[in-house]
């Protein structure tokens, strides 16, 4: 996998606005939280082919793809039926805190025939951690208009890095065509993910239990 440094070590990054976790109120201080790393690799986001914007605030972080799509039809490669992008996320924070998934958008265009259907898909999980959370989003055709698919897990669903580490959050990204024998043409891009780390919704805290 190639390490891209699109971000590093970013001082001051948002002071967080925790979720209420059991009796918990506070989570660590905004200026403790740093985006220290990025990595992205997959037949979707090849080197050289994302691009990272943050926002003035240091609240949000904008990616964007250029290669990130699938497509389908006459004289078209299988392998073009389905796209994806693993991503690297590693945050820098005090120790004695843990953090679950925060919230995620991604935006696309999807042109799609009556009879097929697009499928978009993310997997978050932290490394070293076998447990992990997914979402779907399925569009069926007639579709030929942008489309928006938003991922926010509820306390009680969401996977929670691990305690004592630094936790480096995984994102595996795909998209999809059906049928795999599509005779019309279709098309399924994702052209951005904002990863959002501020709002109540967006970053939750929790301290490890000693």
């Amino acid at each position: 996998m190639q390490l891209t440094n699109i971000l590093a070590l970013f001082s001051g990054l948002a002071a967080a606005s925790p979720v209420l976790v059991g009796n918990l109120a506070d989570g660590p201080s905004g200026h403790d939280v740093q985006i220290a790393g990025l990595a992205f690799a997959g037949s979707g986001c090849p080197a050289g082919t994302v691009s990272g914007q943050l926002s003035s605030d240091l609240t949000t972080l904008t990616l964007l793809y250029a290669e990130f799509v699938a497509q389908a039809g006459n004289n078209i490669s299988p392998s073009n039926y389905r796209k994806n992008c693993q991503l690297n996320v590693k945050l820098k924070y005090p120790s004695g805190w843990q953090f679950s998934v925060f919230k995620a958008d991604y935006r696309g265009y999807a042109q799609i025939p009556a009879g097929d259907t697009g499928t978009c898909k993310a997997t978050y999980y932290f490394s070293g951690d076998s447990m992990q959370i997914s979402s779907t989003m399925t569009i069926r055709g007639p579709y030929n208009d942008n489309y928006i698919k938003t991922d926010e897990f509820g306390v009680e669903s969401t996977v929670w890095s691990p305690c004592g580490v630094e936790g480096l959050l995984n994102i595996n990204s795909e998209i999809r065509l059906s049928p795999m024998d599509a005779v019309k043409p279709a098309l399924l891009t994702v052209d951005s993910t904002d990863l959002r780390f501020k709002q109540v919704h967006y970053l939750q805290w929790q301290a490890c239990k000693k």
